[in-house]
């Protein structure tokens, strides 16, 4: 009973430090963590571990065994000539945005948990640079920061602040994506990103992991007074893409800074991220449609197809918008998958993405519980295969404490000659996490939180992508401070696999 006394006691210090309700500290925020007036000083000492607790203690370390990789055979991705190398360059790893690696990931061995906090500041989109080193943007309640993060120790090589948050506005600090998800990584180690007044950003990572803010592009002229940019990509020839959350999509030419832009239907937005291709295509999901857009000589962005999706008639508990929570997942030369926001059950759905084919549907294919069904975060592309986590149910960090949790639910979706089908549904419990695929290991990767445990434990949990079996999972830690909240998990160049929490950095690698 005092282990639980003292969990319950620090899970509500951090919640107060998270909601931006502890006093301020009377001394100065450490000043590698700026902080804003008003605001509370960051509490914890860079590079530390995140804060563990005793009842760490009750809930089971490791469970399951060690698998043996067995590779899964997948299309290839080709790769984007202004893009760093895939799995390095964004939240999605890749143009096609397929969640899924190359190489192997934690195979369950020995498996060794290191981590680091920055702070309430949470690294959701992270990238490699050519030297694997980790480069982060990092949201907290001071606004978004550049990290360069070493890939070993976790440690904060260097930061730079983007963008400060306007907290006199409406927006939970804690589901507002405007101005610093996204961005990506080009093969120079030049960085792209979002800021919250309506910029593009530059940023330049130095040899020594210095980061220097380059060239800046404005466009708030292009957006409505109250709306803002949410993501940002790169087609195969060179031009910047970027979105607004009130439905602008537009290009800029970096050499020329000339913009153009087009926007959608009202009532529609924007609450993801894109993917591209080599055709030209550039794909992204509204809150009512499927898009696929392509840009005339001048760079004006023209809607090529576009397809409806029932998109429901709520805002589900886990979404943040009435529409689907996918970015657009590619695979091979031919399909496009996101999922639905319907009623009483999700579903899959795959289309033909090529120009000229007049019937584009291959399959809807209903997932997950009825009743209770959904997802914030993008399809992992395994194989000829989808595999969609449930999100239903994650409204807040409090959804995960005291013993409660989400609704379970990770399943896999087979792309047949003749449709689809739903291979397995495994009973994994992951609230929010953006699952990764391991195609030289066979291996799913999610960020799980089983529910009924009064200390709150977190696990990485690897599922075997043939079969939907556990093959084991691993605890990070018990408390609120463990939570991913819509994070992604991450592959590094050397197999370690990160996850964000929302006061810092976990790496997962074999023993």
């Amino acid at each position: 009973m005092l282990l639980l006394r003292v969990a319950a006691s620090g899970i509500a210090a951090v919640l107060a430090l998270s909601l931006g309700t502890a006093p301020r500290a009377a001394a100065d925020p450490d000043p590698g963590l700026p902080g804003l007036p008003g605001l509370p000083a960051l509490p914890a000492v860079p590079g530390l571990p995140i804060p563990s607790l005793p009842t760490d203690l009750l809930a089971p370390r490791f469970t399951g065994a060690a698998v043996t990789p067995q590779p899964l055979p997948a299309p290839p991705v080709p790769q984007n000539p202004y893009l760093a190398p895939n799995g390095r360059s964004s939240m999605h790893n890749d143009p096609y945005s397929t969640d899924a690696y190359a190489g192997s990931g934690p195979t369950g061995r020995n498996l060794q948990v290191r981590t680091a906090s920055y702070g309430i500041r949470e690294c959701a989109t992270i990238a490699f640079d050519s030297r694997d080193r980790i480069v982060g943007l990092c949201g907290g309640l001071e606004g978004f920061t550049m990290m360069v993060i070493d890939p070993v120790t976790l440690r904060a090589i260097s930061q730079l602040q983007l963008s400060a948050r306007d907290l006199s506005k409406a927006a939970n600090p804690f589901t507002d994506i405007c101005g610093g998800t996204y961005f990506f990584l080009d093969g120079q180690d030049r960085a792209y990103a979002t800021t919250t007044d309506s910029s593009i950003a530059e940023v330049a990572v130095g040899a020594d992991g210095t980061l220097t803010r380059g060239r800046t592009w404005p466009l708030a002229a292009h957006l409505g007074a109250d709306d803002c940019l949410v993501a940002t990509g790169v087609d195969w020839d060179g031009r910047v893409w970027w979105f607004s959350q009130q439905g602008t999509v537009g290009t800029l030419d970096r050499a020329t800074g000339a913009v153009r832009a087009l926007q959608l239907p009202a009532g529609e937005g924007i609450f993801n991220s894109v993917s591209t291709d080599e055709t030209g295509g550039v794909y992204f999901v509204s809150t009512h449609q499927t898009y696929r857009l392509d840009a005339a000589a001048d760079g004006t962005p023209a809607i090529t197809w576009a397809i409806p999706y029932d998109r429901g008639t709520r805002t589900k508990p886990g979404m943040l918008s009435q529409g689907s929570g996918t970015s657009p997942t590619l695979i091979g030369e031919r399909w496009i998958a996101i999922a639905d926001n319907a009623e009483p059950q999700s579903h899959v759905l795959v289309y033909d993405r090529r120009t000229g084919v007049a019937d584009r549907e291959h399959c809807s294919i209903p997932v997950l519980q009825s009743g209770a069904s959904t997802t914030e975060n993008s399809l992992v592309a395994a194989g000829e295969s989808l595999i969609i986590e449930n999100n239903y149910g994650y409204s807040s960090v409090l959804s995960t404490t005291l013993g409660k949790t989400t609704t379970p639910g990770v399943s896999r979706v087979m792309i047949d000659p003749d449709g689809c089908h739903v291979a397995w549904t495994n009973p994994t419990v992951a609230p929010s996490s953006v699952p990764k695929a391991s195609l030289g290991n066979g291996l799913v990767y999610v960020y799980s939180k089983p529910g009924g445990n009064l200390v709150d434990p977190w696990y990485v949990t690897a599922i075997d992508i043939r079969t939907g079996q556990t093959r084991w999972s691993r605890l990070t830690g018990t408390g609120i401070q463990w939570n991913n909240h819509y994070a992604s998990i991450y592959l590094g160049p050397d197999g370690a696999l990160y996850i964000a929490t929302i006061v810092g950095l976990v790496r997962l690698t074999d023993g």
